[in-house]
């Protein structure tokens, strides 16, 4: 005979496995997101993320993901970062990297999570079934978490909450088991422009809005190739993402503490020498980086920033590190070489 449990009761196992809220929400709760996100993809706003533009149907409408699915189980792991992430932004000698990045891939930690209160939640519903999702599946996080009542989509389009702030990772449990939705939330932006000031490349075109192709997390992580040239300089020195606009929030005064020890930064990723990074050859960028989202951008494009971070101090103590790389094999890291060298020689 199964034993039935309540919502408060999930609830509180998934903050004692480790996660920092929850909340629940009907499949069908975002109906707007369908337009949305046709009108990101057909402004082009998406860059080369051509996986934007794939399975809009299930992306534009959760529903139809699983259609069997009654109720989504919203969870946020927070990851707060216990040193100021913009410290290093100012010291263009150092690269920086985005706080979630500084350690361990959230991706693998946050799903482990989810799949343990799937099991304790099937234990009790051995009938019923579950599918998580953490980033990879065509899910629409953030417009599910607002409507699960976690927090809000702010101008930068990012998911923050009033005892969240604006740290913190989000992962789904779509199940069959039908629980009472919690209520949205609503944003509490009000009059502040905080986040959209702080964005080095005016990446958003009107609050509530992205232009990926502007965006330095994008442009780092996800776009191939040389990055445009009126772009490169105000990459500054972040080599991978861009906290910005999150520490910019005010929000963040009420940002809950990170519980998981695989998110406190190394030593070694809080403020890393460009000098030693853009030394790493494919061996070595694979052993500093295992276990780290880092590793799947590969060393090219990993390299490719470290060098526009280089050219952007316009130090010439660095010509002995850019010279051999402007003969590059990759044709990208030669180009962001040579673009270096013209930038430290002037």
């Amino acid at each position: 005979m199964q034993t039935l449990i309540s919502k408060d009761q999930l609830k509180a196992y998934a903050i004692d496995a480790g996660f920092s809220a929850m909340g629940v929400c009907r499949p069908d709760a975002v109906p707007e997101i369908a337009d949305r996100l046709q009108v990101f993809v057909d402004e082009g706003r998406h860059g080369q993320m051509a996986w934007m533009a794939e399975r809009m149907n299930w992306r534009g409408n959760p529903s139809a993901l699983w259609p069997e699915a009654k109720s989504v189980i919203m969870l946020a792991e927070a990851y707060t970062p216990n040193h100021d992430p913009m410290t290093v932004v100012g010291q263009p000698d150092k690269a920086a990297i985005s706080v979630y990045a500084q350690n361990r891939d959230y991706h693998d930690v946050v799903k482990k999570r989810l799949k343990a209160v799937g099991r304790w939640l099937l234990s009790h519903y051995p009938d019923e079934q579950i599918k998580v999702f953490v980033d990879t599946a065509p899910v629409m996080e953030k417009p599910l978490g607002q409507a699960a009542g976690l927090g809000w989509q702010g101008k930068h389009t990012n998911l923050l909450g009033r005892e969240l702030g604006s740290w913190f990772f989000i992962g789904a449990i779509f199940t069959t088991i039908e629980f009472e939705p919690d209520a949205a939330e609503q944003s509490h932006c009000g009059s502040c422009t905080a986040c959209l000031l702080a964005c080095p490349t005016d990446a958003f075109p009107a609050p509530y809005q992205l232009d990926a192709r502007r965006c330095i997390s994008y442009l780092t992580i996800e776009h191939s190739g040389p990055v445009d040239l009126d772009l490169r300089e105000k990459l500054g020195n972040r080599i991978y993402g861009c906290d910005d606009c999150l520490a910019a929030c005010p929000w963040n005064k009420f940002a809950v503490e990170a519980r998981e020890v695989k998110y406190a930064a190394r030593e070694d990723l809080i403020a890393p020498d460009l000098a030693e990074l853009v030394l790493l050859d494919d061996a070595a960028f694979r052993a500093k980086f295992s276990g780290s989202p880092i590793k799947r951008i590969g060393r090219n494009r990993f390299v490719r920033n470290v060098l526009y971070a280089i050219g952007n101090t316009r130090d010439a103590a660095y010509i002995p590190f850019v010279t051999s790389l402007c003969s590059d094999p990759d044709a990208t890291v030669s180009d962001a070489a040579q673009w270096a060298m013209d930038r430290i020689s002037r």
